[in-house]
């Protein structure tokens, strides 16, 4: 039993909700190692292909680290995964999409960030703030925004702190969808439908080559690189079902495995 997030099943899919609310969402360590144990648990269910994150309530997707816990004296530990479990793991193969509703700040925006996909409320405001309480976004904000949207629009929201709302966030290329806030789930969900309707196995073999891919500077090397989720691929069952259901004229029954 959690206290301080709850995770949902829904078919193949995983709804896990920050629910601190009364802190905007702001992580502790106690909330961080629970995010770890549901994600370590995500990876290892065969039955769950696609993970959606988001927050409780309209007013706030995660505000980032609890300051206010730190300052109260409190002892300040990350787990090996990261902020969320999710901002240091690095070998999740599964997609995980963020649902933003409102505040994703300093460390919210890095799980955001660590997500494979945004999907935004209208509401949603985005933010690397730490200079402005003399700290840095170092649970990987630093690296994935230069990335993700290119190191000139990066650096003017890195270096000012300034806060981007969702609009700006889908024009400079960190959003994919922008939708009124009583849509959002709904709409992380149809994304996740979109990608649950996929062989898992291409799902994983994609999302690893894409990643490790892009970790390699030589496009050949990247294109030639051996991928442990690709040779999955090809030993799964997946690979019979999916042209079999196609000169079948039906739909796959896929088996993530």
């Amino acid at each position: 039993m959690t206290e301080f997030c709850k995770a949902e099943r829904d078919g193949h899919i995983l709804v896990v909700t920050i629910n601190r609310p009364e802190r905007m969402n702001a992580l502790h360590p106690p909330a961080n190692f629970e995010l770890e144990k549901i994600f370590d648990d995500f990876a290892k269910d065969d039955d769950l292909w696609v993970a959606i994150i988001t927050g409780e309530g309209e007013r706030a997707f995660s505000a980032g680290n609890d300051l206010r816990w730190q300052a109260e004296g409190n002892k300040m530990e990350v787990p090996k995964s990261g902020f969320a479990g999710l901002t240091a793991r690095y070998d999740l193969n599964k997609p995980v999409i963020a649902a933003v509703n409102g505040v994703a700040m300093g460390g919210g925006f890095e799980i955001a960030l660590a997500c494979d996909l945004i999907v935004a409320s209208e509401n949603a405001v985005f933010a690397l703030p730490e200079p402005k309480v003399g700290l840095a976004a170092l649970a990987g904000g630093l690296h994935r925004l230069p990335r993700q949207i290119g190191t000139k629009q990066a650096m003017g929201m890195i270096l000012t702190g300034r806060q981007v709302p969702a609009k700006e966030g889908k024009e400079l290329g960190f959003v994919n969808e922008v939708v009124p806030a009583g849509e959002l789930l709904a709409a992380a969900k149809r994304w996740a439908g979109l990608i649950a309707e996929c062989s898992p196995m291409s799902i994983r073999a994609s999302k690893e080559s894409v990643y490790k891919g892009l970790d390699e500077a030589n496009l050949q090397k990247a294109v030639e690189g051996k991928y442990p989720a690709v040779a999955a691929l090809f030993k799964s069952e997946d690979l019979i079902e999916g042209p079999r259901a196609f000169a079948e004229k039906r739909k796959p029954q896929w088996k993530g495995r």
